[in-house]
């Protein structure tokens, strides 16, 4: 019983592998993205509902981050309508943006599947000015439109042996849902998850670095944006191999080996070029 069990998820693992149209890498992907989705505006509505949300008819900062992810969002439509990628576009057309500002301390931004994203207050002093803040916007939400999230839930089922299997169509289970948390929040397990988290990282800061340059922010902001993150940090950080983020040293040098291909996609924001 045992071997048939292991046969039947290996078949449904590989059969379950395709290449991500956004990264063009191979990707294990188990869940219907509707699922996440309708379960993300659900999370959302919940978060919305437990933290003080900023409005940005009053607050300056939160109607920048309405402006930033707005631009964001058009850019890259735009550019996967230039590149032809349909598979992408049907995505896309799938989002509902949502953009707020919430009043927490803690420097952290987060998109969930669907486009729903939340930037802290917290953020803003290291960010400093828009086209940080449209660096860090592109990052995540290049994590949603490359099914990072997905993809995590997906390897969090292959470690537990797959024992959600019967749910992946309904997420109705409670391990569906656990999964789902577990896949937007810290706590991964190191050996099996956490290389492939430095990739989906590489990954955000490559096209979320294009993605602001095309909105008409100017990427060369993402260098001393994540030297502030380092010092905000303190130093009090694990070493690489037991995080989940690459080491301050190798993301810089990974954005200035970026920066020439989002520079040929930046225009000003209002240069009329």
């Amino acid at each position: 019983m045992k071997k048939v069990l292991f046969f039947a998820l290996t078949a449904i693992v590989f059969s379950s592998c395709h290449r991500n149209p956004v990264t063009n890498r191979p990707q294990l992907a188990l869940f219907p993205e509707s699922s996440l989705q309708q379960m993300a505006v659900t999370e959302y509505k919940s978060f919305l509902s437990q933290n003080q949300v900023m409005s940005e008819t009053t607050n300056k900062d939160a109607e920048m981050v309405r402006r930033v992810g707005t631009r964001i969002a058009k850019a890259i439509n735009d550019y996967y309508t230039q590149k032809g990628n349909q598979k992408v576009l049907k995505d896309l057309a799938t989002y509902k943006w949502e953009f707020n500002l919430v009043n927490n301390k803690e420097v952290n931004a987060w998109c969930m599947p669907g486009g729903k994203v939340v930037v802290y207050t917290g953020l803003l002093p290291v960010s400093q000015n828009e086209a940080a803040l449209a660096v860090v916007l592109g990052h995540e939400i290049t994590h949603a439109i490359a099914h990072h999230g997905n993809e995590r839930m997906s390897q969090g089922a292959v470690a537990q042996g797959i024992q959600v299997i019967g749910d992946i169509a309904t997420s109705k289970d409670a391990k569906y849902n656990a999964l789902f948390n577990s896949a937007f929040a810290p706590g991964a397990q190191v050996a099996f998850l956490l290389p492939n988290n430095r990739n989906q990282e590489y990954e955000a800061d490559h096209y979320g670095l294009i993605f602001a340059a095309m909105a008409g922010y100017n990427p060369r902001e993402a260098i001393p944006f994540w030297q502030r993150m380092a010092q905000a940090a303190g130093g009090q950080k694990p070493p690489e191999f037991l995080s989940t983020h690459p080491s301050d040293e190798n993301r810089i040098a990974k954005l200035q080996g970026y920066m020439d291909e989002a520079l040929s996609y930046y225009k000003p924001v209002g240069s009329g070029k």
